[in-house]
């Protein structure tokens, strides 16, 4: 970073000096590399923050089901809600639930 000092007019019989930093593309370059680090360790020191509760459309995207098998879910009780006007919550903890409870063993038979 360079400094140049420039002359002010003269105020009551005293003359300032005000100094002028110049930014070279260096400067700006390495000021580029710093933030760009530092924001790289944030996003990758922050875990994903999971939703508490999610609406039909997501838990049908999450899981790739269509409505009517959600709809299914809901009526046999595999999947629990809470209905607040006309939208239906789902508790992620419970979708991993029905994850979970429906989870295969594998069962390795190609080699044998």
């Amino acid at each position: 970073m360079c400094q140049y000092y420039i002359p002010l007019p003269q105020q009551s019989l005293k003359s300032k000096i005000m100094a002028i930093e110049v930014l070279t593309k260096e400067d700006l370059n390495e000021f580029r590399h710093e933030l760009l680090k530092e924001i790289t360790g944030i996003i990758s020191a922050a875990p994903p923050k999971k939703q508490k509760w999610l609406k039909s459309n997501e838990v049908r995207e999450l899981l790739n089901i269509s409505p009517g098998t959600l709809q299914n879910l809901r009526i046999n009780g595999s999947l629990t809600f809470s209905k607040v006007g006309g939208t239906i919550y789902y508790a992620n903890d419970e979708i991993d639930k029905l994850l979970e409870r429906n989870k295969k063993a594998a069962n390795p038979t190609l080699f044998r």
